[in-house]
Order: structure tokens, then sequence, then C-alpha cells
């Protein structure tokens, strides 16, 4: 019978956040989650920043005045903390559905006052954190808000069908994240999007030209989520009357797809409007696209190329001794550090010393 790859059904969320409202928008996203398991589902994507919402506003309010620093200040306190009660009550909506998921947070250190990082995380069907993946750069308004992340979560996640990967909007055009992707064998990749960018783009037109080369480089299958434009977003956002043309318009287009390893669309893009968007596939299909382009196998040069990942995390405050080493890693922070270096230690690349998880 020989070593087969699972059939499985993916599912993309395309929804708007309950705006700046964490636990509101734990309660959505867990009905949504319960919602795609009673249809089957092995894995869902949430659109970037879904919790509790994308800083979009950046894209048409000034940035040091008017609306945006109460927005901005807003996004902190509703901002979620890994772990925490949000991810929490998310862990056990997987468990009760029996679905794996990757859901776009904007996440905030425990404890801490100031920084965010715009983040996915990773749930396993059975509830577990499997891990997260932070920005590694924020893009335009998001970096008042956002810092970026390290080479530490950038990195796949295993599950019973495969590996799992995600990369978080114009990351998704990033060869050199794609190429870590690729090379830590992604089947199944989450590409989480926002509502809209601003300045009269649409994230549909985005979408349609990043996902097939996006799923053809990696030789996987791409959940392209993303959330929508709300009459509240448009209230809310628009400075003139052309950003509310824009942003009326934008309200009838959907972003949602599903594309094949071959950089086929097999399902979407979707309409205007929330919903979720299915597609059972195949995941040998990968085998099949990989037998002809595997840009980390045989379909490379690496005496002409070399690629490194540097996991290593920066610390805010370096102490030395035995106490400070002793609180510097709590129990369940260093059995993810060790989990996650197994994983990564099986791929041959370099692994992290140190984990803020």
């Amino acid at each position: 019978m020989g070593d087969e790859l699972q059939k499985v059904k993916l599912a993309a969320v395309q929804a708007s956040s309950v705006f700046l409202d964490r636990e509101a928008t734990v309660e959505k996203a867990s009905a949504i989650i319960a919602e795609a398991g009673a249809e089957g589902a092995d894995i869902i994507g949430f659109p970037e920043g879904f919790i509790p919402a994308h800083p979009a506003w950046y894209g048409y309010q000034p940035a040091a005045g008017g609306k945006s620093g109460p927005l901005a200040r807003e996004l902190f306190q509703n901002a979620v903390e890994i772990p925490g009660p949000a991810t929490e009550a998310l862990s056990a909506a997987c468990r009760a559905a029996s679905i794996n998921a990757v859901v776009g947070v904007c996440e905030k250190r425990p404890g801490t006052n100031g920084t965010m990082f715009n983040t996915q995380l990773f749930i396993g069907a059975d509830g577990k954190i499997l891990g997260k993946h932070q920005k590694l750069a924020p893009t335009v308004g998001e970096r008042l808000v956002h810092t970026g992340g390290w080479g530490d979560t950038l990195t796949t996640f295993p599950t019973p069908f495969g590996n799992v990967s995600g990369l978080i909007c114009g990351e998704n055009s990033n060869p050199l994240a794609v190429y870590v992707m690729l090379a830590m064998n992604s089947v199944v990749h989450v590409a989480s999007w926002p509502p809209h960018f601003g300045g009269g783009r649409s994230m549909q037109q985005t979408i349609d030209a990043v996902g097939p080369g996006l799923a053809r480089t990696l030789c996987a299958f791409v959940i392209n989520t993303g959330g929508i434009v709300t009459d509240e977003l448009i209230d809310l956002y628009a400075a003139s009357d052309a950003d509310r043309a824009h942003m009326e318009q934008l309200k009838d287009l959907g972003s949602a797809s599903i594309v094949g390893p071959f950089g086929n669309v097999i399902a979407g893009p979707m309409g205007p409007g929330e919903g979720i968007l299915y597609a059972d596939v195949d995941l040998n299909d990968v085998l099949s696209a990989k037998m002809n382009h595997d840009f980390a196998g045989h379909y490379n040069r690496f005496d002409v190329f070399k690629v490194t990942v540097n996991r290593e995390v920066p610390v805010a405050l370096n102490e030395e001794g035995a106490m400070a080493d002793e609180a510097q890693w709590p129990e369940d922070s260093q059995a993810a550090l060790e989990s996650s270096n197994a994983h990564v230690e099986a791929h041959g690349l370099p692994l992290a010393k140190h984990r803020q998880f």
C-alpha cells in the first residue's frame, strides 16, 4: 500500500472581528470552529489579527492624532496573552470540535504593558497549543503598534496528517520565509490576510496574485483566509469621501480561497459577506507536485544557494545566577522549547537558545 498521505477537509474563514472586543471575538471564533468541526473539517484558518482586530485604521487615519491613539490603546487592552484565558477558550473549542486551527491574534506578552506582536496561534485537534508564528516585519501602519518576531517562530507544526505552516499577509510574498516553510515540509499552509490595505487596493487582487505562486512554490495546499469590510469599519476609518467610496467598493469583494499544490484554485474566492469556505483535498497531490519541482530537494543547487535561519531570541534584560535562570524558565515554557527544538532539529536547522512562549 505504501506511504500514502491522507485525504482531509480544509476550511478558510472569511469574517469580521467583533471590533476590539477580545472576549466577544473569542466567542465568535469558537462558534466558527464548532461549525467547521461539525462539517468534518480537519484544519481551519482565520484572518490576520482576528482577535481582537487588525489595526487597519492606519490606512486612513493619521498615525499620531485623531482616532488612532485611543484605538491603539484599546487594541493593547484587548490583545491576547499566550497562554491565557483567550487561548484556553480556543483550545477547548478545538478539542470539542476535533479540529486543528490557525488563529490570527494580536499578542501581548503576559504581564507587560506596551509591546504587541502580529501572531498566528496554532492549536491541535486535541486542544493543545502547538506553537505560534510572530510576523517578522510589521507592514506600513502596523509598525506603530506591532514589533517584529524572531526566527524561533518561523517553523512548521506537526499534525496527524502532516506539517502545517503559516505566514501573515506580506510574508507570503517573502521568498526566503516561504522557502523555510518548504524546507520544513509543509503540506498545508495558512496565509492570513487583513480585511483591506487602504490606499486603493483590494485584498482579493493581492491574494489572487500571491496565492497560486505561493502554493506552487511550496508544493502544498494554501488556505487564504481574510477579514471583511463592514459598515462599522467604514464609519470608523474613513477620513474622506474618497475613503468611504473605496471601502464601499471593498464590501462587495470576498477574499477567502483554497489553492492546490500546482497553483490551481480549487475553492473560491468567496463572494461578499461572512462564511466558511471548504475543500476536500488529497494530500498525495503534494507528492505529485514535488516530483516535478522540489525546491528544497532535488530541484535545487545547495552548492550554489545557502539559507540560514537565526533562531536566537534577544532578551530585554540579561540576568545572571541560579535564581534568575529558574525565574526565566517556567516548566511549561521549557517543555515548549524542548518540543519545538526537537521538531526543528529533525529538519537540520539551528535550535532556539531562548523562546518566549
